[in-house]
């Protein structure tokens, strides 16, 4: 049986997909630096630790409604499902780097969407599940599974995350509804001449006597600090 050891070295946004993705960056190695194999089907489930980092006063309130109030957070602070993806690893000899693609949603009905949108800075804990089907062998091939306890852990910056999240919506955000709220706010639109969603929404804000919004960022505005393109995110202690 060949085994194999998983490290994640860094994470960065894919800024050339098509949709919202993280890139994971991924190092398998074999116990004798001899072994090849000749391709990995991997499974990864990625889980978020809320738990292994601090919050802002701010970042708690935001997190109010997955975890309640800070005072229950010993018994509400619990991982959260990120992702589970399929990947195919090409076949190496000793040890290799992939990187894995995560598609991401930035839906806030998500517990996911929802933790990273509350988080201004740090890091987020991550821990990197690890299943699939291993084929090895000098001689022919050998199948074997990729035993359950195998995982890894990475720290990935907040500012990755929206790096990722502003390639895709500059200065916006993403709102889910249903299709009858939809239609009526469509109706109070066309029957108020507004020229756009937005103006829909802040006057109904008005109306409702809550202070408008500030004005949206420029066009070639970057809301959050250090969202250009950045290098690999290297791994730190936990």
């Amino acid at each position: 049986m060949t085994e194999l050891s998983f490290d994640c070295t860094g994470v960065r946004a894919d800024r050339r997909a098509a949709a919202p993705t993280l890139l994971f960056r991924l190092r398998l190695s074999t116990a004798d630096p001899a072994d090849r194999v000749h391709a990995v089907a991997l499974r990864c489930q990625i889980r978020i630790e809320p738990a292994r980092r601090d919050y802002r006063p701010d970042e708690a309130e935001a997190l109010t409604d997955l975890f309640g109030d800070r005072s229950r957070w010993s018994s509400t602070l619990h991982p959260l499902q990120f992702a589970q993806v399929s990947h195919v690893v090409p076949g190496f000899t000793g040890t290799t780097e992939i990187e894995l693609p995560v598609p991401c949603s930035y839906d806030l009905d998500v517990a996911a969407g929802r933790y990273f949108h509350a988080l201004a800075d740090g890091e987020v804990p991550l821990l990197l599940l690890f299943s699939g089907t291993v084929f090895a062998g000098a001689g022919g091939f050998r199948v074997h599974p990729v035993p359950w306890h195998k995982e890894a852990q990475v720290r990935m910056p907040v500012t990755v995350w929206q790096e990722m999240i502003e390639t895709h919506f500059p200065g916006c955000g993403w709102l889910r509804l249903p299709r009858t709220t939809l239609d009526a706010l469509l109706a109070y639109r066309s029957r108020h001449a507004l020229p756009s969603w937005q103006q829909a929404v802040e006057a109904l804000l008005a109306a409702a006597g809550d202070d408008p919004p500030p004005p949206p960022p420029t066009r070639h505005a970057r809301p959050f600090p250090g969202t250009a393109a950045r290098p690999l995110a290297e791994r730190t202690a936990p």
